[in-house]
């Protein structure tokens, strides 16, 4: 349970990086996706934040880097408004 919870972590992680490296030259006056991948990280970070607390520090390491893609996502929104 707990290594599919980091698993989900991850990928929110991954998916918000390359939509931000997508998102980054095509700067569209709707948001969708970027709202979306939001929305995406917010019930990732949710989850980790739920989750039992590890040993080795990966949750929180997850957690954190959920966090930071949450920030970079919203400066991304904010950048194309």
């Amino acid at each position: 349970m707990k290594s599919s919870k980091l698993r989900i972590g991850a990928l929110a992680v991954f998916f918000a990086m390359i939509f931000a490296l997508v998102g980054a030259g095509t700067a569209l006056a709707l948001q969708n996706h970027m709202l979306s991948a939001r929305n995406s990280l917010n019930a990732a970070l949710n989850e980790l934040k739920q989750a039992q607390p590890d040993k080795a520090g990966h949750r929180n390491n997850a957690i954190n880097d959920v966090e930071s893609a949450i920030n970079q996502v919203s400066m991304g929104i904010q950048a194309a408004k």
